[in-house]
């Protein structure tokens, strides 16, 4: 966009003065090239070996993924720096909203957890069934939890109008649900297994296949965000959000099983994923804990 003309020399009151040469109009800088797949995957490479290295020497594995992890670029936009404040809800009483709400059975229907009865009709995919169990370190399942789902339809798109990726949507499939956790942690959910799509951190970038799991306490403060994958996809060694997760067995741990004794004969394969909020084998949440 060209810029205003200049005020003319000796101030706006000088009308005899020549005016200055117009400033001519620069064009926008030019965009830097994203990183090729290969730069990301040395970095990743590099951050796993000073994981190995940190943990071979003693040093306690790390609770949750770096917030700044460098091959993750938009990571750095997206996480606070500066430490969080603790508010005091004697000192301010509309602070005790933070403290809530708390979840029950009247906030879940019927069709929440089965994605694929949410519509006229049935979401075109794989059907699958995800169930497992909330648990804490010591293994105790943990009652009543919400646990809330969303991801991508089978062929790799959310149903958001900011995902534009030229792929399909899916008119009987919106991609949300929840469920509560049973009296031995247990949730379960029937969807379709969702597809990978494009982003763009770096060139010719892919998510592999995932579903986002959100889980809440007794209050919005106790929310706690992660990610589950499936067995064997090739894309895990490219993936700058799962591999900044550096620990392996940690990685390994958000990979959910198959499980034959799940899959419904002629309606669905079943897959289990355990969820442990804390301890030596927790899994990892994307915000720490």
């Amino acid at each position: 966009m060209a810029l205003p003309p200049p005020t003319p020399l000796g101030g706006s009151s000088d009308l005899t003065a020549d005016p200055a040469p117009a400033t001519p109009s620069r064009p926008a800088p030019a965009t830097p090239p994203l990183p090729a797949q290969a730069d990301i995957s040395r970095e990743i490479a590099a951050l796993h070996a000073a994981g190995e290295r940190d943990r071979a020497a003693g040093a306690p594995a790390p609770e949750h993924p770096a917030r700044d992890f460098a091959p993750y670029r938009s990571g750095a936009l997206r996480h606070p720096h500066r430490p969080l404040v603790e508010i005091d809800h004697r000192a301010d009483p509309e602070a005790v909203e933070l403290r809530g709400p708390a979840f029950g059975v009247t906030d879940i229907t019927d069709l929440d957890a089965d994605l694929t009865r949410q519509h006229a009709g049935e979401p075109l995919g794989e059907r699958i069934t995800v169930t497992g169990r909330i648990l804490d370190r010591t293994g105790r399942p943990v009652r009543g939890q919400l646990v809330e789902i969303w991801q991508a339809n089978a062929s790799g798109r959310y149903a958001h109008q900011r995902d534009q990726h030229p792929a399909p949507l899916d008119p009987h499939f919106t991609g949300v649900g929840r469920c509560l956790t049973d009296d031995e942690g247990r949730y379960a959910f029937t969807t379709v297994k969702p597809g990978a799509y494009p982003w763009r951190n770096h060139h010719n970038a892919w998510r592999p296949a995932h579903i986002h799991f959100s889980l809440f306490g007794s209050a919005f403060t106790q929310r706690l965000i992660t990610q589950m994958y499936f067995p064997g996809d090739p894309l895990f060694p490219y993936d700058p959000i799962l591999g900044s997760v550096t620990d392996p067995a940690a990685r390994a741990r958000l990979v959910a099983a198959y499980d034959h004794e799940l899959s419904r004969p002629e309606w669905s394969l079943g897959y289990r994923w355990d969820i442990v909020l804390d301890g030596p084998s927790a899994t990892w949440i994307e915000e720490g804990r």
